[in-house]
């Protein structure tokens, strides 16, 4: 373990000293990043490219920003608005609601959408579309349908849809099909509904997929695409890109809003208790469960339905970025109803000290204005965050307090600590990163640090 991963690790452990609600110092700020957008609520970036910046506008639509020029593109990437319903105002929970890239994109082509569709009034379709010509603009033609699954109401969608960072199969994060109470018990029924889940499928192995193996229901027992369930809106939840750790924010009902945690290396199956549950307190409408069963898995975290706490979980990302290293492995998130922020972090024996962001997040320090309607974080390949306003239609950008640092590799690939030289001190720090999907050690941006990284680093070694 490097010098710097050890810094960072105590760091780490300082802030998880701190208790819940106690403010840190001000360590952190926010810049706004982009503007003129129309109700966003997602911005990611392709492997190998970074010089875009992926947005989707909730009506249908996915825009480019040229990290190169720092500008918008004019045309979109691609325009899904024609088969898409709902969308076209920040209260509805329909649209275009998620996107995920290929990890091999940069061979194939090929990326993810979540969408509620015309057809069907309102189904949730994940399809797969392409790359065009260029790589500023997809194309519909070849796209294919994935999944298509039956939503009883408008809301509760879910949306997120995610790689694995460790396994390379295909997440997607399902609602239990709204109303309110889950009124079909969708959320804990394994044997014929895939709302209320995430669901986990293997693009690369079948047409239109195939089923992992090692799902927990591969043999039967449950829907075969059921990797977990208890899940009532799942809107946003991510990967840690460092390990492969799932955080699930999930939408409370009438009471309370979680965050659940799953390791890398757990078993899938877990239910998260909706609606037995609604965070850690029964539910009052939990027939057909069991509150408190011991099979149910708590939440890290709950907050109730006030001004200092909210009405509708954002889940964000865990920080794996280069500007602030103090923070590395610390999880953000937020509320869309009060725009209050919050960051975990997690301790040596699992358990999470959760602490209040919001004095230094919801304030742009450069004049950006204040932050609202919360709808969704983002990330980039080099680990730093980003925040999407839906109602203001921006996105802004978390940098330290003191502004924002150019850091990742130097002018020289390879070049860490950014004296001049790659040498043993760089050698040290890329060794820690070995085998990470992404950052800065990622020197050809490919989503792994590996032989290939190696190889670009020797060759510019100045010992």
């Amino acid at each position: 373990m490097s010098i710097r991963r050890n810094l960072l690790t105590a760091a780490a452990v300082f802030a998880g000293l701190m208790s819940s609600g106690v403010a840190s110092a001000q360590t952190l700020s926010t810049k706004l990043f982009v503007a003129g957008l129309a109700r966003p609520i997602f911005i990611t970036q392709a492997p190998g490219d970074d010089s875009r910046l992926f947005i989707i506008e909730k009506q249908g639509r996915i825009r480019i920003f040229n990290t190169e020029t720092g500008t918008l593109n004019s045309d979109y990437f691609i325009n899904l608005d024609s088969i898409i319903t709902g969308g076209t105002s920040t209260s509805s929970e329909q649209g275009l609601l998620g996107l995920a890239f290929h990890p091999d994109y940069q061979n194939n082509g090929y990326f993810y959408v979540n969408y509620t569709a015309v057809a069907g009034g309102g189904d949730t379709v994940v399809r797969r579309y392409s790359r065009g010509a260029d790589a500023d603009h997809a194309t519909t033609s070849g796209a294919l349908t994935l999944l298509t699954i039956n939503q009883p109401y408008s809301n509760h969608n879910g949306g997120m849809i995610a790689f694995g960072p460790n396994d390379g199969y295909l997440y997607i994060f399902t609602g239990d099909g709204g109303s309110g109470g889950d009124p079909g018990d969708r959320a804990q029924n394994i044997s014929s509904s895939l709302l209320g889940k995430t669901l986990r499928i293997d693009v690369d192995g079948g047409t239109p997929y195939a089923i992992p193996p090692s799902n927990p229901f591969a043999s039967g027992g449950g829907e075969p695409e059921i990797w977990n369930y208890g899940l009532r809106n799942p809107w946003r939840s991510t990967f840690d890109m460092a390990n492969g750790n799932l955080y699930i924010a999930d939408v409370g009902q009438n009471s309370r809003e979680e965050m659940d945690f799953q390791p890398a290396d757990a078993p899938g199956g877990e239910n998260y208790g909706w609606r037995c549950m609604e965070g850690a307190s029964c539910y009052t409408n939990s027939s057909g469960c069991t509150c408190n069963a011991s099979n149910l898995v708590d939440p890290f975290f709950t907050y109730g339905h006030n001004s200092s706490g909210g009405y509708s979980i954002t889940g964000g990302y865990v920080y794996r970025g280069c500007e602030i290293p103090e923070l590395d492995g610390t999880y953000f998130f937020a509320d869309y109803g009060t725009s209050n922020f919050w960051s975990a972090t997690r301790n040596k024996n699992g358990t999470f000290n959760v602490q209040s962001r919001t004095s230094e997040l919801r304030f742009s320090s450069d004049g950006g204005g204040t932050l609202s309607n919360i709808a969704s974080f983002g990330q980039d390949l080099q680990g730093e965050i980003y925040i999407c306003c839906q109602s203001l239609g921006r996105i802004y950008k978390i940098i330290p307090a003191s502004g924002e640092v150019d850091c990742g590799p130097g002018p020289i690939p390879g070049d860490f600590n950014e004296d001049g030289l790659v040498n043993g001190a760089d050698l040290g720090f890329f060794l820690s990163q070995w085998g990470q999907p992404g950052g800065a050690a990622d020197l050809n941006l490919d989503g792994i640090v590996n032989g290939a990284d190696a190889g670009i680093l020797l060759s510019n070694w100045t010992g």
